[in-house]
């Protein structure tokens, strides 16, 4: 996936108007070889979006690709070969390093929630993204394995609490919602308790959340519920608790931590 507006933006940033002086006063035409190589262990996202961010630049700089988003790589693996202009590589080194790390470091993290899971839900991002990366860190999440949740408030009904609390109670607020837009959207509500899921699973909705439940209280309202819903478990989840969870039956686990608490995914790039 590739965004052409962040990448103006990232260029905007670190080069302003006058670019890389530093650079710009040592080099001019001389070209040379770079080599990206890997530095941890997990999976890679963002590899074409690291060639476009050199294009933008200039068009001449050439990539041999050894993977591509989605291939699990190691510490220390060639990933890949470029060639162009000294002036070039230098101006464009970090922006491209920051969109690699940073999706690829998603992609790895929602990986090891996957395989924590064992197949037995499946594991979704939320709202918790970076303004302006949402669609780029939301593809890192499907690298890795995992699925997107909504896009944003305008693509599904999420009645939280603090709707149905303000509105009256989750019935009233779930009426609102249907007479507003009829079966236009799939309506999912936030819960808290078995009395909440019970009065949820009244209104008829697509998709139940158990938001901040215990393992125990999980696994008494999956069983009430009994496939009339979906069910996303939700708060509080982590790498520990995540096979303990999905245990308890329900579809989908919720993870805000997939993309807003990562630790960068390290390359180098390095001449030749």
């Amino acid at each position: 996936m590739i965004n052409k507006e962040l990448i103006r933006l990232a260029f905007t940033e670190d080069l302003h108007e006058i670019g890389d002086v530093t650079s710009q006063a040592i080099f001019t035409d001389e070209e040379s070889n770079y080599k990206l190589f890997a530095k941890d262990s997990g999976i890679l996202c963002g590899i074409d979006l690291f060639q476009e961010v050199f294009h933008t630049l200039d068009k001449d700089v050439k990539f041999e690709l050894f993977f591509t988003d989605g291939n699990r790589i190691n510490k220390g693996d060639l990933i890949a070969n470029i060639s162009g202009k000294v002036l070039s590589m230098l101006q464009a080194e970090r922006v491209a390093l920051n969109f690699l790390s940073n999706l690829s470091a998603i992609a790895t993290k929602t990986n090891k929630f996957v395989q924590a899971a064992e197949g037995k839900c499946k594991i979704l991002d939320t709202r918790k993204t970076l303004p302006g990366y949402r669609k780029l860190q939301k593809y890192a999440v499907k690298c890795g394995g995992g699925e997107n949740h909504r896009m944003g408030l305008y693509d599904m009904v999420m009645i939280k609490d603090n709707h149905h609390d303000a509105a009256g109670g989750i019935t009233n607020a779930v009426q609102k919602v249907r007479s507003k837009w009829q079966n236009r959207f799939k309506i999912e509500v936030e819960t808290r308790n078995l009395e909440e899921v019970k009065e949820a699973i009244e209104c008829g909705v697509d998709i139940i959340m158990l938001d901040n439940m215990s393992n125990e209280e999980m696994k008494k309202c999956v069983d009430y519920i009994a496939g009339r819903a979906l069910v996303e478990a939700s708060g509080n989840m982590n790498l520990q608790r995540i096979a303990d969870v999905a245990e308890t039956g329900v579809d989908y686990i919720s993870v805000g931590a997939l993309t807003h608490t990562v630790e960068a995914f390290d390359f180098s790039l390095r001449k030749k």
